[in-house]
């Protein structure tokens, strides 16, 4: 992830597609039209607001499931194929909330990075989740795809962690035993803000390794986060209105951006 850094900081722009075929929310009546017309918008508003980087999230897909739906994980690589010649910058993948569906989608797409939960136990809205890192990065490997870096959420969202570990905890031993290439701190759900202590707590366990903030970034707190952070994923607040489901504001890209590289270079 270092590689993609900017004046040692990145910042990560979230795609979020609509519900897709196999999704109970689906109802796109246009055979994928506006989905795809969906994600070149917020594509394009991405990049013209001057991102860094961007990540197709498949945020519409609600109810979540922790096992991919095989119409789900092809519309969401169709479309990614449809849209990558309109791609000017490093892209990564999140299919939630299946590790090995994310990295089987981030290889055929020749993504550079890809983020799920890979480790941990949680009680979560979705039942008891338990993902598999071993076997998710040997799928990397037998995919001949080491190129793809992966990014460990080790504070997942729409969930809680069994156990007593802290989250600095749970990061240092996913970069030990589990070879994580970046840790993201998230909050409890999407578009709430990080836990700045357990943001801090963790960027001193792994030090060499970039440390993300994960979910509630806004133009407000991102100069906080910056003195902590390496990087951060941010979706929400770039959006109309502030709300989740409504499409990329380029004019909030636009101030976020600027914001961040007068930090970076200050």
């Amino acid at each position: 992830m270092k590689e993609l850094m900017i004046n040692n900081k990145l910042v990560i722009g979230m795609v979020h597609f609509p519900a897709l075929p196999g999704s109970s929310s689906f109802n796109d009546d246009s055979n994928l039209s506006k989905i795809l017309d969906s994600v070149l918008n917020d594509l394009e508003s991405l990049q013209k607001g001057g991102i860094d980087a961007i990540m197709f999230g498949n945020e519409g897909d609600r109810p979540y499931s922790l096992q991919a739906s095989n119409s789900t994980l092809a519309a969401m690589a169709y479309v990614i194929g449809l849209v990558k010649k309109n791609i000017k910058v490093p892209f990564g993948v999140n299919y939630l909330w299946d590790p090995y569906a994310t990295v089987a989608l981030g290889s055929v797409t020749n993504a550079d990075f890809a983020r799920e939960v890979f480790t941990g136990v949680y009680d979560s809205d979705m039942g008891l989740w338990q993902p598999n890192a071993a076997k998710a990065l040997e799928l990397r490997s037998n995919l001949n795809n080491k190129k793809l870096k992966l990014m460990f959420n080790v504070s997942a969202e729409f969930a809680s962690p069994i156990g007593t570990r802290t989250t600095s905890e749970k990061a240092e031993s996913a970069v030990f035993s589990s070879l994580a290439d970046a840790i993201c701190v998230s909050g409890v759900i999407t578009g709430k803000a990080v836990n700045i202590k357990d943001l801090k707590e963790t960027k001193e366990k792994v030090n060499d390794t970039p440390v993300f903030a994960n979910t509630g970034v806004n133009v407000d707190n991102i100069e906080e986060i910056f003195k902590i952070a390496d990087g951060c994923v941010i979706g929400s607040s770039l959006k109309y209105d502030g709300i989740t489901w409504n499409n990329i504001d380029q004019e909030r890209v636009k101030k976020f951006m600027e914001k961040v590289n007068n930090l970076r270079t200050n």
